[in-house]
């Protein structure tokens, strides 16, 4: 495992963990957000809030133990971010918060092609 990785796969790691539980947390400025994409408010807990700190969890999993759970996560996160950006793109909505979405993207992207190298 390289230095790279592990420096992203944290970095990862800790921002979809801190994302995933401002989710479950309600943050209150995530709300409108949704409502403005068509995502119902109920699912910020679940499945929202837990995919992402299931995927944060599942990256520090993959720096501890098995290489392969991190890479899994790094997958599915992915998929999680495109649904996001599928999401914006249907709704035609960019709030100033819409680059953190492609910034995750990214994050789960690098990890996930690093890991699979």
């Amino acid at each position: 495992m390289s230095t790279f990785y592990i420096v992203l796969a944290a970095t990862a790691a800790g921002a979809h963990l801190f994302s995933g539980v401002a989710s479950m947390m309600r943050l209150k400025i995530i709300y409108p957000l949704l409502e403005r994409v068509g995502v119902p408010g109920s699912w910020l807990v679940f499945p929202i809030g837990v995919a992402k700190t299931a995927g944060g969890l599942g990256l520090l999993a993959g720096l501890l133990g098995p290489h392969w759970i991190g890479v899994a996560a790094a997958g599915g996160l992915v998929l999680f971010w495109t649904c996001a950006i599928f999401a914006h793109l249907r709704a035609d909505f960019w709030p100033k918060q819409t680059p953190l979405i492609f910034v995750f993207t990214a994050l789960a992207a690098g990890t996930l092609a690093v890991g699979l190298v």
